[in-house]
């Protein structure tokens, strides 16, 4: 049951925690609405056996509320992931990436059984692309990859200052209308230079928790 009184995405991230059980290793993603679930956590530093984290902001929540954050390589096996998406539409297909930390969630989300999405519903969009596309990029190939992406018609744009965790550059693209999200994940990931695109499409969320004025829905 999700309390009265709280944001749109505090309502979303408590009502995550129902799939949570005890001495479980749980995936944590990164962003405002994560941030929120993390704080939620901290009723669970006891209970969970750890955590495998997308970034290294929330690995430093995590620890400051006394949960061990582990090597994905160390877990034999990942039951839930939850994060947030900067876009979703109702096939549960996401635009990631807003943080920065794309390629760790994606990483995470394939190695999940399952992946739980949570935001609120200023997220959720009929066709996805109004919020601009994160790629995460080698730095020697920054401009190559922006005069592919926007020959695919959208404007790539360098999100200067941006470093990832693993010494990479972030490009925005503008402009797109992804009606075809999963054909344009692959698109894009075959561009020489390209770590990955910020598109879950071909590893989509499997539950979709939408925080509303009202309390929740679930796709």
């Amino acid at each position: 049951m999700v309390s009265a009184g709280l944001s749109k995405k505090q309502r979303a991230a408590q009502a995550a925690l129902q799939y949570l059980s005890d001495g479980m290793i749980i995936g944590v993603g990164t962003g405002t609405t994560v941030n929120a679930l993390i704080e939620y956590l901290a009723d669970w530093s006891t209970r969970l056996r750890g955590a495998v984290s997308s970034s290294e902001a929330s690995s430093t929540r995590l620890r400051e509320l006394g949960i061990a954050v582990l090597d994905l390589n160390e877990v034999p096996e990942l039951g839930l992931y939850i994060d947030g998406a900067d876009e979703a539409n109702p096939n549960r297909e996401l635009i990631k990436g807003g943080g920065a930390a794309l390629t760790g969630e994606k990483i995470i989300a394939a190695a999940a059984r399952r992946f739980v999405c949570i935001v609120d519903d200023s997220k959720l969009v009929p066709i996805l692309g109004k919020f601009p596309l994160p790629v995460e990029v080698i730095p020697m190939a920054r401009a190559q990859v922006a005069r592919a992406l926007d020959a695919l018609g959208g404007r790539a744009q360098w999100r200067r200052g941006t470093v990832t965790d693993s010494g990479n550059h972030i490009l925005d693209v503008h402009g797109l209308a992804i009606t075809n999200p999963r054909a344009l994940e692959s698109q894009i990931n075959q561009i020489a230079g390209v770590v990955t695109v910020g598109l879950f499409a071909a590893r989509p969320a499997d539950l979709l928790i939408i925080g509303t004025e009202a309390g929740i829905s679930t796709i």
